[in-house]
C-alpha cells in the first residue's frame, strides 16, 4: 500500500468529500483512484476490498477502511482533531452528526428530477436556517470561543465549514442572519491548511455536474431518481 492515504471514489464530492476535507485540514497529502467504469468497481468487490460492497474506501496505515464515519473518526483521532477527552469527543460527534444530516439533503440534490430539485432547494435552505445553523450560532455565542469544542480546532469545525459552503452554493446570503457563523467562516477559512484546500487547483471537488451523476449511475447501476424526503 502507498505511504500516503489512497482514496477510492468517483471524481466528485459525494461521501468522500468530507474525508478529503479532513485530511486536508490535518495537512495530510493523499492520492486518489477515481471509479469510472463498472469493471473497476467489480474488481474491488471481487478482491474483497469493499467490506459492505460500498465506497468510499480508503487505504491508510495498512488498512482498507470503509464506512465514512469510521474513516473520519480514525483520521480525526490520528491527527488530534477529536478533542482532548471523552466529553469533548461526544460534543464533536454530536455537532458532526448535525452537519452530516444537513449535508445529506444537499448530497442527494444532483440525482433528483427538476421538479424535486426545486422542492429540495427550498428544504435545504429551510432546514439550514431554522434547524441547524441556529444551533451552531448559539454554541459560538454562548461560549465566546473561536472553535466549537474546547477552544481547539477540531473535526467539528471542519465539517461545519464544509456544510456552510455547501449551503451557500444554494443560497449565497444564507448566513445573513448569523453573525457568529459569518465570523466563524472567516476564521476557519483563514487557517493555512484550509485556505490551501480552498484555493483553485486543490483536490477539493466542484459542485456535482451531469457527468458526475451519469458516472455514479453507470458504475453503481442506479437507474432511478432519488426522491426527496
Amino acid at each position: 500500500m502507498s505511504a500516503k492515504p489512497k482514496l477510492y471514489y468517483f471524481n466528485g464530492r459525494g461521501k468522500m468529500e468530507s474525508i478529503r476535507w479532513l485530511l486536508a485540514a490535518a495537512g495530510v497529502e493523499f492520492e486518489e483512484e477515481f471509479l469510472e467504469s463498472r469493471d473497476q468497481y467489480e474488481k474491488l468487490l471481487q478482491g474483497g476490498s469493499l467490506l459492505f460492497q460500498q465506497v468510499p474506501m480508503v487505504e491508510i496505515d495498512g488498512m482498507r477502511m470503509v464506512q465514512t464515519r469510521a474513516i473520519l473518526s480514525y483520521i480525526a483521532a490520528k491527527y488530534n482533531l477529536y478533542g482532548k477527552d471523552l466529553k469533548e469527543r461526544a460534543l464533536i460527534d454530536m455537532y458532526v452528526g448535525g452537519t452530516d444530516d444537513l449535508m445529506g439533503f444537499i448530497m442527494m440534490f444532483p440525482f433528483l428530477s427538476a421538479e424535486d430539485k426545486e422542492k429540495q432547494h427550498a428544504l435545504i435552505v429551510e432546514r439550514a436556517t431554522s434547524r441547524y445553523f441556529p444551533v451552531y450560532e448559539k454554541v459560538l455565542k454562548d461560549h465566546g470561543q473561536d472553535f466549537l469544542v474546547g477552544n481547539n480546532f477540531s473535526w467539528a469545525d471542519v465539517h461545519l465549514l464544509e456544510a456552510i459552503l455547501m449551503v451557500e452554493e444554494k443560497k449565497s446570503d444564507v448566513l445573513s442572519g448569523f453573525p457568529q457563523l459569518q465570523a466563524f467562516k472567516a476564521r476557519i477559512s483563514s487557517i493555512p491548511a484550509i485556505k490551501k484546500f480552498l484555493e483553485p487547483g486543490s483536490q477539493r471537488k466542484p459542485v456535482p455536474d451531469d457527468k458526475y451523476v451519469e458516472t455514479v449511475r453507470r458504475v453503481l447501476r442506479m437507474y432511478y431518481d432519488l426522491k426527496a424526503n
